[in-house]
């Protein structure tokens, strides 16, 4: 028999409510003629930064293209649900995109020059945003600005706002973005690989910037990478992707010390952070399935060294592990398995996991991990 609970036991603490919710998000590419984005759901909450990693054309930005109604033409939502702030934005009208993109959600993207416009002064740029979106008048918008080019770092604003695009090195012109994306207060901010096209001592002071941002503002963030190393220097969750799918998500700490999916032990098994004792690049073998593919089972099968027949009989679910994490594999957590080691307690180079490249004796998936740990500490990256 149980005993009874004290009459005046305290409740948990709820948990707080999604500031952003995507749940079974489906999207198509070439005019519907193929689903690029299959079933994606997952949530980020007020003040959380969530990390969307994967290889090129695993549906990262189509994802976050979906949730600033922005997709290109020719691609489209088929299904899904998008909750912003308790709206759904498959409904959102035209005046109510011109508040949210830009106003409650910001965004920064890879290659900033090319979102400026080259024939004016950034700071008019930047003034214009807040002249638009504030109705702050010409004077006030202009002093704004300036105050923004200086929360964000940069050296001189006041001249900095005079300056034209190709004036300014790649660190500033994303810092002039991110002004952009946080001049309205936004409640989001989704940073696509926004760190990508920089240098590795400017990508640690993106990293750094953003972090500060996200404490001083409460800013939620969707950071966009390939890059574990910059995941793990900001994100709270990860949320790993694979041909259009989600196939492992949890806390950041807990998937990167200990994957239970296939692909991200490989992720991590590539990452080169800090990991200079390896002789040989490794590599994943193969090629990620075109978006789009229809595939009847695992999407990753034709790839992984632990697939069994029934990977590519039936579809995959996306399950809950025992520790709360949720992973799409028959087989979460046995990727250790696939991995026999020689005498040394290395991995065999013939047998190595999900790499053809040879072992230098040491477990890569650790050395891996390792590495991610470093590039965490020191914000640095290393490709």
């Amino acid at each position: 028999m149980f005993a009874e609970a004290p009459a005046e036991a305290p409740q948990a603490p709820e948990a707080p409510k999604a500031l952003l919710s995507v749940r079974d998000l489906r999207v198509t590419v070439s005019a519907g003629r193929a689903e690029a984005v299959r079933g994606v759901s997952f949530e980020v909450a007020p003040g959380e930064a969530v990390g969307l990693v994967g290889e090129s054309g695993s549906g990262k930005t189509l994802t976050c293209r979906a949730v600033l109604g922005a997709l290109a033409p020719g691609c489209a939502v088929s299904s899904g649900e998008i909750e912003f702030g308790g709206h759904d934005l498959n409904r959102a009208n035209r005046r109510e995109w011109l508040a949210i993109r830009g106003g409650r959600i910001g965004a920064v993207f890879q290659d900033p020059a090319s979102y400026l416009n080259p024939s004016l002064p950034v700071g008019d740029q930047l003034s214009e945003v807040l002249r638009v979106k504030l109705g702050l008048g010409r004077r006030e918008a202009r002093e704004r600005a300036v105050e923004l080019l200086t929360a964000m770092g940069l050296n001189a604003p006041a001249r900095v706002y005079g300056q034209y695009p190709h004036e300014l090195s790649g660190g500033m012109l994303q810092r002039v973005l991110i002004a952009v994306a946080v001049s309205c207060d936004p409640e989001l901010l989704i940073a696509d690989e926004a760190t990508t096209a920089l240098d590795v001592t400017v990508q640690a002071e993106v990293l750094e910037l953003l972090a500060r941002l996200r404490a001083e503002r409460g800013l939620s963030i969707v950071c966009v990478s390939h890059d574990l190393a910059v995941i793990a220097a900001l994100c709270d969750r990860i949320v790993v992707f694979y041909g259009g799918e989600i196939v492992e998500s949890g806390p950041t700490e807990e998937v990167l010390a200990n994957p239970r999916h296939p692909y991200t032990e490989a992720l991590l098994r590539v990452a080169s952070v800090g990991d200079w004792g390896r002789r040989t690049l490794e590599v994943i073998p193969g090629q990620p399935p075109p978006a789009g593919a229809d595939l009847p089972g695992c999407r990753f099968a034709a790839r992984c060294a632990l697939a069994v027949d029934a990977c590519s009989s039936a579809p995959i679910p996306l399950g809950v592990h025992p520790d709360g994490r949720e992973v799409r594999c028959l087989r979460a957590g046995t990727a250790g398995e696939g991995r026999p080691e020689d005498s040394s307690g290395g991995v065999r180079p013939e047998d190595a996991f999900l790499t053809d490249a040879p072992s230098t004796g040491t477990s890569s998936g650790t050395a891996g991990r390792d590495a991610v740990a470093v590039g965490a500490e020191t914000r640095g990256v290393v490709r």
